[in-house]
């Protein structure tokens, strides 16, 4: 070996998002149809009411025995056909969900049988709304270490099950679906910085404060929000991750192409968008159609931004979601 071979710095590893993809159950309902079927239960809402509090205007229901992992497959499917990557290569897995299939094995775990990619590392992340982006980084922490080379990073919801339909305030606002990305490894960085937080002390501003014991479901299985809570936090977290990541990266606001939040209302990602000094041009918004789809929602925004030609190679994507926990966190990545 000559000096220069034993003083060589070996190249490191990166990852970047090679494909998109997500899919949503056929069953769309807009305000419309949500406010008739709530009117059958003695709860008054209005198409007006829904829009100008949130922007949603419809959403997607999955049918019964449908469940994250078939949501999860197709989006995978999709994500694998854009990257041309076969799901026997994939060797890592992780879905972030808040409504997995069963208490376990994860959804993960049931999503690889489905998929054939048996044999490489699978689990769930439990964050919330802000689930993907800690199963992005967590993937790329995984594929820089070399622990991975090509990963299937998966947020999948049915918040559809878990809501109670007598509670306007919160019935209104979720639906199902599932979005992923092919992250594989590269020798340029696609994953530029990311930034997470929690903090356990406003666990009950949004939960589902139920669980299993004994055959029986303890609790209330139904979710719980205090909306004006989580809005005041939202603005505020969502701003100072944003802004985290780009010091990380040395990069200022200037720099984002396009911020893709969490899609849970469009006065926050207004809001966000204010602070971040960005015009609402250059922010993705799913939310009128999707509603607030939980995990899923920023890869589903994602994949539809990449599928309409807007988003494009090369440019810099800001992803930002906050959920309960309270979780929060940012990934600041290259395209």
């Amino acid at each position: 070996m000559t000096w220069a071979g034993a003083l060589r710095t070996p190249m490191r590893r990166y990852s970047k998002i090679t494909g998109t993809g997500s899919y949503l159950p056929p069953r769309r309902l807009t305000n419309a149809d949500l406010v008739a079927e709530l009117a059958l239960k003695g709860v008054e809402s209005s198409d007006e009411w829904i829009v100008e509090r949130t922007g949603i205007r419809a959403r997607h229901f999955a049918s019964d025995g449908v469940y994250s992992s078939d949501l999860a497959l197709e989006a995978c499917k999709n994500a694998l056909a854009a990257a041309g990557v076969l799901a026997k290569d994939i060797d890592l897995i992780i879905v972030a969900t808040s409504t997995p299939d069963m208490v376990f094995p994860s959804t993960a775990c049931i999503l690889q049988n489905k998929l054939g990619a048996n044999g490489g590392a699978a689990f769930d992340v439990q964050a919330v709304c802000s689930g993907f982006v800690y199963a992005l980084t967590i993937a790329d922490s995984m594929i820089q270490t070399g622990a991975a080379n090509k990963a299937l990073v998966v947020g999948s919801e049915v918040f559809s099950r878990i809501l109670d339909f007598t509670d306007r305030t919160t019935c209104v606002l979720f639906g199902d679906g599932a979005g992923a990305v092919v992250l594989e490894s590269s020798d340029e960085p696609g994953i530029l910085a990311s930034d997470l937080h929690a903090d356990g002390k406003h666990v009950g501003i949004l939960c589902v404060p139920g669980h299993v014991s004994g055959g029986h479901v303890l609790g209330d299985p139904l979710l719980k929000m205090d909306g004006q809570a989580v809005f005041k936090l939202a603005v505020g977290v969502l701003e100072d991750a944003a802004r985290a990541a780009l010091a990380k990266a040395n990069l200022n606001e200037s720099d984002i192409d396009w911020l893709i939040p969490h899609q849970a209302n469009i006065r926050i990602m207004q809001s966000t968008a204010k602070k971040l000094k960005l015009s609402m041009d250059k922010v993705v918004v799913t939310v009128d159609q999707h509603g607030n789809t939980s995990a899923a929602s920023i890869p589903l925004a994602l994949d539809a931004a990449v599928r309409a030609g807007r988003v494009q190679p090369g440019q810099k994507l800001m992803l930002e979601g906050v959920g309960g926990g309270f979780t929060w966190g940012a990934v600041l990545l290259k395209l």
